[in-house]
């Protein structure tokens, strides 16, 4: 089981606003933030379900190539606002909300590249 997982990122700032506002439509909240001074290495920031983050970002060079990071989502509905949100927040479309029977008849999901170019994914596995 992953307990939490990451992307580093070019514009720690910009970035942080991309995914606060972007995850803000799945539940999604900035839970901590550490500055430089206390990891010894770089700014960082954890998103998630309160209490606890499991998505973080880290100010640096971006990992190269691009990371794919997929959050699961309870609804449809959901899949359809993060693709919005991410949007608004800035993400280039990589894939519009809908049905991708190739993996499976009821997987819904929405691609959208974040301001480093990872693809970032909110997905449902419940039928419609």
């Amino acid at each position: 089981m992953i307990d939490h997982t990451g992307v580093s990122v070019s514009d720690f700032q910009k970035s942080k606003a991309f995914y606060t506002q972007a995850l803000s439509a799945i539940g999604y909240a900035l839970l901590m933030e550490f500055p430089a001074a206390v990891t010894g290495h770089a700014d960082v920031a954890g998103f998630g379900e309160p209490p606890k983050p499991d998505f973080w970002i880290s100010g640096g060079a971006p990992n190269d190539p691009p990371i794919h990071v997929a959050f699961r989502v309870s609804s449809r509905a959901m899949v359809d606002a993060f693709h919005q949100a991410a949007l608004a927040a800035g993400g280039r479309d990589n894939g519009a909300p809908g049905v991708r029977p190739h993996y499976h008849e009821h997987y819904y999901g929405a691609f959208v590249l974040d301001p480093d170019g990872h693809n970032v994914e909110a997905v449902c596995h419940a039928p419609a």
